[in-house]
């Protein structure tokens, strides 16, 4: 494809300061209201002095406009949303609805105990449940987010062993972790210990053991990891922790991949976090509000975040704030309360058969398109795998064509790329995360088109080099993109 054909494909809508012609209006005063006032309602005190450099149109064309940018963004109901380790899943309408109900939504948080009875309850309720699905003796609601979540959890260890008057300073992490895995010991103030994963993508075990001693404080682990691989010695795992003394944390974010099936606190591990917005389809992503759960077992659970909504004996329901060992409040009220509510409606329309096979789907997916896929591009770790898979643009990169190139010229088939260049110990990485959301048809679509899109980095690679063709915008410098957005038009801003 020719840079003027591609050129030729992408639409430029005109924006509303070029349609924009002087007298437009997309409104009108009846006159028997502005009698003996300014003609448009308005006290003169309340007028500018100089007319707003805003574009004048009518109400359709401003319709059309902001109609036109929704469609610009890409998001679920749209299509296929394939990021490796964010379960980006369909957040039901359900959920949407019940969260909209008056008595939760317009909730004062300072509202007083006896007036708010119902949302406590189901704050109780949805802690009892998260506990029983994850196997945990308690559940705090208050981080906001995963990561939050998980530094909570350190801050709780570091009490915990503070208490016993042990001054151990090592977290170790493996090589395929989130990046707030390390970000967040280095936070609460401990040293991070990498440990290398062996050929089947997993922990090394005999290196965990050596890096395991009297010092190691805690041992977090992501299950499944970011390989999207269960880790099959979990059991040696937790007794090289747990002999040591160490306390054993499992990053959640993965949850997605066995909710239903295993229970994390029967490993068992001692504390956890998990991402709403991830396993229990609460909304994600657009700098909004999320939530990140914490699990503790019983030995860590006097460390929880305070105060607890918790249930009385009588049947009735309160904030205990009488926890002496708890790390303090994490969040200015009880956590995000929307989003709690929209998981909890989830948790109750699906039930424990519901969730089990949520996981069952998301793994059946996720092979099924790794199948579609191994033939085009290595695959690092040639095994079945759990929610979601890696593959490696390795081969294409040989030949020119980069992992990058490839993720935006999947753009042009309507896709939202997958995660590229994580996890980091895979060369050219595209982690592939279809979920239980999408049906056949669309995982065969999106498999088309990564297909076409290999076969064309060996017969055009001009074409995938020089992606995407139809979008709003050509390629972009993204790392300029981030540190100098332009968010004018035409010099507007100033």
């Amino acid at each position: 494809m020719s840079e003027q054909s591609a050129a030729e494909l992408r639409i430029v809508e005109p924006t509303l300061f070029e349609l924009s012609r002087a007298g437009r209006r997309g409104y009108r005063v009846p006159e028997e209201r502005t009698a003996g006032r300014h003609p448009h309602g308005i006290e003169p005190r309340f007028l500018r002095r100089e007319p707003a450099d805003l574009p004048e149109n009518g109400e359709l064309s401003v319709l059309r406009h902001y109609t036109r940018l929704s469609t610009l963004n890409h998001h679920i109901e749209r299509e296929m949303y394939p990021l490796g380790s964010c379960t980006m899943k369909y957040n039901p309408k359900m959920a949407e609805v019940a969260a909209d109900l008056a008595g939760f939504r317009d909730l004062h948080p300072a509202t007083p105990e006896d007036l708010t009875q119902g949302a406590l309850e189901l704050l109780v309720d949805l802690s009892e449940r998260l506990a029983r699905v994850t196997g945990m003796h308690a559940v705090s609601l208050q981080p906001a987010a995963g990561a939050q979540g998980e530094l909570t959890c350190l801050f709780m260890a570091r009490k915990y062993f503070r208490d016993r008057g042990e001054e151990r300073h090592k977290v170790v992490v493996p090589d395929s972790a989130h990046g707030t895995n390390p970000a967040s010991a280095s936070f609460a103030g401990f040293q991070t210990v990498e440990v290398a994963s062996n050929e089947r993508g997993e922990v090394d075990v005999e290196k965990l053991r050596e890096a395991v001693d009297g010092d190691t404080a805690v041992v977090m682990l992501t299950l499944p990891n970011t390989l999207g691989l269960f880790e099959s010695g979990i059991r040696e795992i937790e007794r090289i922790v747990h002999d040591a003394g160490a306390l054993f944390y499992m990053d959640g974010a993965n949850f997605n991949a066995i909710v239903g099936i295993l229970r994390p606190g029967d490993v068992p591990f001692d504390f956890l976090h998990l991402n709403l917005h991830k396993t229990f389809a609460t909304p994600h992503g657009g700098g909004g509000p999320g939530s990140g759960p914490i699990g503790a077992s019983e030995a860590l659970a006097p460390y929880l975040p305070g105060p607890v909504p918790s249930r009385r004996a009588d049947g009735t329901f309160f904030l205990d704030d009488d926890r002496p060992r708890s790390v303090g409040r994490v969040h200015s009220c009880l956590g995000n309360f929307g989003i709690l509510v929209r998981a909890y409606t989830y948790l109750l329309f699906h039930g424990s058969d519901g969730l089990r096979e949520i996981s069952e789907g998301a793994v059946l997916g996720a092979n099924y398109l790794m199948s579609r896929l191994r033939r085009a591009f290595e695959l690092p770790y040639d095994r079945p795998c759990l929610h979601e898979f890696v593959i490696s643009g390795s081969r294409q990169k040989a030949g020119g064509v980069s992992t990058m190139d490839m993720a935006k010229r999947l753009l042009d088939f309507g896709f939202h790329p997958p995660t590229v260049y994580f996890p980091l110990i895979v060369d050219e990485a595209m982690m592939v995360e279809p979920t239980e959301s999408e049906n056949v048809e669309t995982l065969d679509r999106f498999a088309d088109a990564m297909l076409e899109i290999a076969r064309e980095a060996e017969t055009s690679p001009d074409v995938v080099k020089t992606a995407p063709h139809t979008t709003p915008v050509g390629r972009l410098d993204e790392a300029d993109a981030n540190r100098r957005p332009n968010l004018c038009w035409g010099g507007r801003c100033g």
